[in-house]
């Protein structure tokens, strides 16, 4: 073995090496997004939509459990989150980028919910999450 690669720079290699491959065999998958998307983002949506006054006054009076209906639908609002979501998948961990909402309905333009999420060993870390302002 060359002189240069013995000592602590051997075990430095290598643990980094053995570091780079767990983090890559523990990079979560789309399908563990939309599962964290359901619990978690719906959660974080929940949170900006329903509280504050992101919703116009009427929309606020028809529905008055805004935070119930929101959450009943978590499994279809993740699943939508999931559709409406970019990955970056970087190996050793991935990046999903959502981008929601804007549409308009009748008279009223949803508001734009978006989130950026770091997927990394195994787990999800939400980095940004916001809703925008928009026209009433």
């Amino acid at each position: 073995m060359a002189p240069a690669l013995r000592g602590p720079w051997l075990g430095g290699l290598l643990l980094a090496a053995l570091a780079a491959a767990g983090l890559g065999a523990t990079n979560p998958s789309p399908a563990a997004f939309e599962r964290f998307a359901a619990r978690h983002l719906v959660d974080e949506l929940d949170r900006l939509l329903c509280e504050g006054d992101a919703l116009p006054p009427l929309v606020r009076l028809a529905l008055p459990n805004c935070s119930e209906l929101v959450q009943a639908q978590n499994v279809a609002l993740g699943a939508l989150v999931s559709q409406q979501s970019q990955r970056w998948n970087l190996g050793l961990l991935s990046v999903y980028r959502t981008d929601l909402g804007g549409q308009q309905v009748l008279i009223w333009q949803l508001p734009r919910f978006r989130a950026t999420v770091l997927g990394v060993a195994g787990r999800f870390l939400i980095v940004q999450a916001s809703l925008d302002d928009v026209e009433r």
